[in-house]
């Protein structure tokens, strides 16, 4: 799908390597280009025998070259490696890639319609925008924190890094937009993508309640803030989720418990009357299953057509026959970690089979294959820049 886009990826960590992640899954040509000890993931989450499968699993299908940016051959191979190229990202902070000599103004001179995205904590303009910013900041201050929790319990964090994981989404949303924008115009665009805006654009339900009621939402732990029954029930032996969101649902919903009165009674006609009575419903719902396992439960309420499931962990999804069906995972060969599965990005296009995925590079394995056919470098610069080569020495 994006078969000879070529990407030079300056980002680290996460934002941005999860979005050339997706994109590489594309069939995008994505070069990451680390400093010479490389990116700080590669440090990060489990590691094993000095491998992090964090990096390993984010970022598949790209190649690496080391440069030090500040030593000013490697500045010039990281320009000439750029006027090659359809797409830059970078996620550090504003104004550090201009101090670098890698900002769109400076890069743009080279390749009038590059697509240029930068990712950040908090964009690069704003009150904001040169603090510093980690995912639970982000997390903090886009309002996501604040409803997320018991009703009676403190701010909690969502599970996992959703701020940088959803910039990196909209940031390769917004680079296939402005490469269609250039395929037709011939021009370039700059993309400025924010953590902090990211999250926010993710809360569609909170922002409706802030607007719509004039005073900001807060906790309602495992249970949905606007209807009932939607969200976490206890069983005899675990939990269950069910998701009522209409009157049609509803009155299945209470049939199936031995409640076919409640399709009638005025004080649940409605998802706001429900709303109002949600404590009378939950303790009648739980009543209901507190004698039966939470698979019969779900069995039940499915048979009835009443939206419910069990609650997975991340081993039991990762291991389900949906997702196998589904080719959500695909092999990753790796010489620590045996083969991994790697999430391939979650777009089926009808048409174009799924890809086949390749291991994530090891730090600077492609720095003199891709300095070597750089046009514009002489022997010399590829020597300095290739630590333990010498001049013409084959790969």
């Amino acid at each position: 799908m994006l078969g000879g886009i070529r990407i030079i990826d300056f980002s680290r960590v996460l934002a941005g390597p999860y979005c050339t992640a997706m994109l590489a899954d594309l069939g995008a040509d994505v070069i990451k280009v680390e400093p010479p000890q490389g990116d700080d993931q590669r440090m990060m989450g489990v590691i094993r025998d000095g491998e992090s499968v964090n990096f390993a699993l984010i970022n598949r299908g790209k190649k690496s070259v080391c440069l030090d940016l500040k030593d000013p051959d490697a500045l010039d191979a990281a320009r000439k490696l750029v006027a090659t190229a359809d797409v830059v990202i970078e996620n550090f902070r504003p104004g550090v890639a201009a101090r670098l000599g890698i900002g769109y103004d400076d890069l743009r001179a080279l390749k009038p319609d590059l697509v240029y995205c930068s990712i950040s904590g908090f964009g690069q303009k704003g009150p904001l925008s040169r603090r510093p910013s980690y995912d639970v900041i982000a997390q903090a201050m886009s309002g996501l924190m604040s409803i997320t929790g018991a009703a009676d319990g403190p701010p909690m964090l969502v599970g996992d890094s959703v701020a940088d994981v959803s910039a990196g989404i909209f940031a390769a949303f917004g680079i296939s937009t402005a490469l269609f924008h250039r395929a037709r115009t011939g021009e370039g665009r700059y993309l400025d993508v924010a953590m902090l805006d990211s999250l926010i654009a993710m809360m569609p339900t909170a922002l409706s309640r802030y607007q719509g009621q004039g005073v900001a939402p807060m906790r309602h732990g495992n249970r949905h803030a606007l209807t009932e029954p939607f969200g976490t029930y206890a069983a005899r032996d675990g939990h269950f989720i069910v998701a009522v969101a209409n009157n049609q649902l509803f009155a299945r919903l209470a049939e199936a418990i031995g409640r076919a009165d409640w399709a009638t009674d005025p004080r649940f006609s409605s998802v706001q009357s429900r709303t109002a009575n949600r404590a009378e419903i939950a303790a009648a719902l739980e009543a209901w299953a507190a004698d039966r396992n939470v698979d019969e439960v779900v069995t039940t309420l499915l048979a009835a057509q009443v939206p419910s499931s069990p609650i997975w962990d991340v081993a039991e999804a990762v291991e389900s026959e949906h997702c196998a069906q589904r080719g959500v995972f695909r092999p990753l060969a790796h010489d620590v970690f045996d083969t991994l599965r790697a999430p391939e990005q979650p777009v089926h296009f009808a048409g174009s089979p799924r890809g086949v995925l390749t291991r994530a590079p090891a730090r600077g394995a492609d720095t003199e294959a891709i300095l070597r056919d750089l046009p514009g470098l002489n022997d010399t610069q590829r020597s300095r820049l290739n630590p333990g080569k010498t001049a013409g020495t084959p790969s």
